[in-house]
């Protein structure tokens, strides 16, 4: 891929700002709504359990539609570039495959994903030969098993791997 396609936008301020400011009042709204739903009302004896809480939903709601106005109304001249295609190539590059490790450790157990990603990382980011990716990736893993399940006697979560180990 050419210098220049790396170079172009892949997202403005603008969209930036507005995609936040959408997100934060999402996580808002579902605060205000289930802090009205568990009880949001002063009472007699004082605050009911959602009362705090619905009004700080309220005030991120609020905050985050007056920063989604502000970036609608944003001129063309403040309306930068947010992030490069290059620049989020290399971001997704790291948050995909995280994302794929963290599905896999719900579903594994935490030890097998963890040697598959450090090895993945080692190898494709890191170009490492197989044999130093294999070393580091299992002994990382073993040592973390050691020192959580055996030496803390904190279980971590495991999987049908270390269940056939006798390792659960």
């Amino acid at each position: 891929m050419s210098e220049a396609n790396n170079q172009r936008a892949a997202l403005s301020d603008k969209t930036a700002e507005m995609a936040v400011a959408g997100f934060t009042f999402a996580l808002g709204a579902i605060a205000v709504y289930d802090s009205w739903r568990i009880g949001a009302r002063w009472v007699g004896d004082g605050p009911q359990t959602g009362y705090f809480p619905f009004y700080v939903g309220l005030i991120i709601c609020i905050a985050s539609a007056v920063n989604f106005i502000q970036a609608l109304l944003m001129s063309k001249e403040k309306n930068g570039v947010f992030v490069e295609v290059g620049q989020l190539k290399l971001v997704l590059s790291v948050l995909v495959p995280t994302s794929v490790y963290v599905v896999l450790v719900a579903l594994f157990g935490i030890y097998v994903p963890s040697i598959v990603y450090i090895a993945f990382f080692m190898l494709w980011l890191g170009k490492y030969p197989w044999w130093k990716a294999a070393l580091v990736s299992v002994g990382t893993s073993v040592f973390f098993y050691c020192v959580f399940e055996i030496w803390f006697k904190v279980p971590l979560p495991k999987g049908p791997v270390e269940a056939l180990l006798g390792l659960d």
